[in-house]
């Protein structure tokens, strides 16, 4: 059963010019990851400084890995630095899909 993982991270927006390598850095190793079938960030254009993430994972397995890689760790060493708050995601279990 696949997994999405959705949902938002608030960061200060004059601290996101500096936040972008880290975002970067840690969607292209991540994207990497065997299990990981989409991974993005995208700032909401109404609300200057809320970001928005999507992830789909193959199963929680996956994602469970996820968590343990230096890139994970990495990332989450550099909120506190970026003023990253209000972290609010939410994992969906998937049981079929379709076109829309």
């Amino acid at each position: 059963m696949s997994l999405i993982v959705a949902g938002t991270v608030r960061v200060p927006p004059e601290r996101l010019d500096g936040l972008r390598p880290h975002m970067l850095a840690m969607m292209t190793a991540t994207r990497a990851e065997d299990g990981c079938a989409a991974y993005a960030y995208a700032e909401d254009v109404a609300e200057p400084g809320l970001i928005r993430v999507f992830e789909v994972w193959r199963d929680q397995a996956a994602l469970d890995a996820h968590f343990k890689t230096a890139h994970m760790a990495a990332w989450r060493a550099a909120w506190p630095g970026f003023g990253v708050t209000d972290r609010n995601l939410k994992a969906y279990e998937i049981a079929a899909e379709r076109a829309l």
